[in-house]
């Protein structure tokens, strides 16, 4: 479902944090072991839904045999109250495994909601949103696939997939233009290279940058960037982008925007399980 992603690992590694050596032992104590439950799990908020295979999988572990029917798609919008999904099966299996199934669709969806609502704010500008490496630690592939389903566009997977030369490795090599020298000469295909101001562009292009990210520039000096790099190559708005904010940095001619708060600060979704009769 997500490449690169081990979904068997990460729930077998979830339910084990949760069961710790001694079980579930409220619904060993509480349910007999041949108890049924049914239930439905929905949406309390209007959302943008992302996780339901992972909260399917979580069940599945602990009740191979568990009925379910997914009610809507990941990507899919849905108001509040929606129902998600329907589950019958063993019920001391689904009550084992219902905290770590909606930890997860719970934050999966909100960065998926957060996600949509950022990618509607600046429709029509021709601007796309990125996300960045400001995730979980060990939930980078999934956070990121949440973003994807509320319509942003993967910015790195990681420090491997293409060089980003930010301002300490300016620092370090002795000047923006030495550091791409060095990044190309080093056979790097994708140069990504942070500009902080205007006169860091031109030699910026110059050693070979083949992507320039534009941080924390405001709407008129980003009108300024954009008309100097000239389409030469993509032009990327980055730094203490808000909702609030992001159409107007959309609108000055940069072909994305990176939001790091999709993944750093969205909010869980409220999303429950309740019994059925």
């Amino acid at each position: 479902m997500i490449p690169g992603f081990d979904l068997d690992r990460f729930v077998a590694a979830t339910l084990s944090e949760d069961l710790g050596d001694a079980g579930d032992v409220t619904s060993a104590a509480v349910i007999p072991a041949d108890a049924r439950f049914c239930g439905v799990m929905d949406s309390r908020d209007a959302i943008t839904v992302a996780g339901l295979p992972i909260a399917e999988a979580f069940f599945r572990r602990l009740d191979p045999d568990v009925r379910v029917e997914r009610l809507v798609e990941d990507g899919a919008s849905v108001p509040a109250g929606t129902d998600l999904m329907h589950l019958e099966g063993n019920a001391r299996a689904l009550l084992t495994a219902e905290r770590s199934a909606l930890n997860t669709v719970q934050h999966l969806s909100g960065v998926a909601t957060m996600t949509r609502a950022y990618v509607d704010a600046i429709a029509g500008t021709g601007a796309t949103l990125l996300d960045t490496r400001k995730t979980i630690p060990g939930l980078r592939l999934l956070e990121k696939y949440a973003t994807r389903m509320g319509g942003a566009r993967n910015h790195r997977m990681g420090l491997w997939d293409a060089a980003m030369i930010k301002d300490n490795h300016v620092a370090v090599a002795g000047g923006v233009g030495e550091a791409v020298r060095r990044a190309r000469d080093a056979g790097i295909a994708s140069i990504i290279v942070e500009v902080d101001c205007l006169d860091q562009i031109a030699p910026a292009l110059d050693g070979g940058a083949t992507h320039l990210l534009l941080d924390n520039m405001p709407p008129a000096t980003l009108r300024e960037a954009v008309a100097l790099v000239a389409g030469r190559v993509p032009t990327e708005a980055s730094g203490g982008v808000r909702l609030d904010t992001i159409r107007a940095i959309a609108e000055t001619g940069v072909t994305y925007v990176s939001v790091g708060r999709l993944t750093q600060s969205a909010p869980a979704a409220d999303i429950g399980l309740d019994f059925t009769v």
